[in-house]
C-alpha cells in the first residue's frame, strides 16, 4: 500500500499549500478560479467519458446507481457528515471541495490499475505518478475551495488501499474493459461536478457514486450469456 499512502500524503501536502495561497487571494479571484476549475473539470470528465467502449454499461450503471442513491439520498448523508466535521452548516465550499476532488482522485484507470499493481506486484510507480498529479490538483483546488479538498485524502486512502489489499481476490473480475468502463462512468460524474462548480445546475452527484462499481456487476452478468 506504499503508493496509496504516498498518494494520500501528496493530497494533504498539496492541499495545505493551496490553503496558504488562498489566504492571500481576494474573494473575487477565488470565485473566478472556481468557475475556471469547473470548466476544466468538465473537460477532464469528457476526456475520460469518451474512452467508453460499451455505452450500455455506462448508461445502466448510472441509471441504476442513481435510483438506489436517490432512494437512500447518499448526497444528503455526505453533506450532513461534512457539516458535522466542520461544526457548522451551509459551508458549500467545503462540501464542493470534498466532493469535487474525491471524484477526481478516485475515478479513472490510474487509481484502479495503480492500486492493483501495488497490491499484487508491490509496484508503486503508477500510484506515485498519480500522487504528483493529485498533489498539484489539490493545491489548485484548495486555493479556490478550501479545507474540504484535504478531506478527500481519506476516501483515496480507503478506495485505493482497499483495492490494493484485496487485489488478489478482485483481479479476476477487473478485466481491462471493466476498468475502462469504471473510469468512463466516473468521468461522467466528474462532468456533473464541473457543472455544479460553474453554477449551471445543482446535481446531487454523490447519489450516483455507486455507478463506479456497477460495471463489475454488468460484465459478470454479461459473461453468463
Amino acid at each position: 500500500m506504499t503508493g496509496t499512502f504516498v498518494n494520500a500524503a501528496a493530497i494533504l501536502v498539496g492541499g495545505s499549500l493551496g490553503l496558504l495561497i488562498k489566504r492571500g487571494l481576494p474573494q473575487r479571484v477565488t470565485d473566478g478560479v472556481m468557475k475556471a476549475l469547473g470548466l476544466v473539470t468538465i473537460f477532464i470528465g469528457i476526456l475520460g467519458a469518451i474512452k467508453s467502449q460499451d455505452v450500455l454499461a455506462v448508461v445502466l450503471s448510472i441509471v441504476v446507481a442513481t435510483v438506489i442513491g436517490s432512494l437512500i439520498d447518499i448526497d444528503k448523508g455526505i453533506h450532513k457528515l461534512t457539516d458535522r466535521l466542520i461544526g457548522s452548516k451551509g459551508d458549500n465550499r467545503f462540501s464542493e471541495g470534498f466532493v469535487t476532488t474525491t471524484l477526481l482522485f478516485i475515478t479513472g484507470a490510474m487509481a484502479v490499475t495503480g492500486a492493483m499493481n501495488d497490491g499484487i506486484n508491490g509496484d508503486s510507480t503508477l500510484l506515485i505518478t498519480k500522487a504528483v498529479m493529485d498533489g498539484v490538483s489539490a493545491l489548485i483546488f484548495a486555493a479556490a475551495l478550501g479545507m474540504g479538498v484535504l478531506l478527500s485524502a481519506v476516501p483515496v486512502l480507503i478506495y485505493q488501499g482497499g483495492i490494493a489489499l484485496l487485489s488478489g481476490l478482485i483481479a479476476p473480475v477487473l478485466s481491462p474493459q471493466t476498468i475502462v468502463e469504471m473510469g468512463a462512468v466516473g468521468s461522467i460524474l466528474v462532468i456533473g461536478v464541473g457543472i455544479n462548480l460553474i453554477g449551471a445546475a445543482k446535481i446531487k452527484v454523490f447519489n450516483s457514486i455507486l455507478a463506479i462499481f456497477l460495471p463489475i456487476l454488468y460484465f459478470l452478468i454479461k459473461g453468463l450469456f
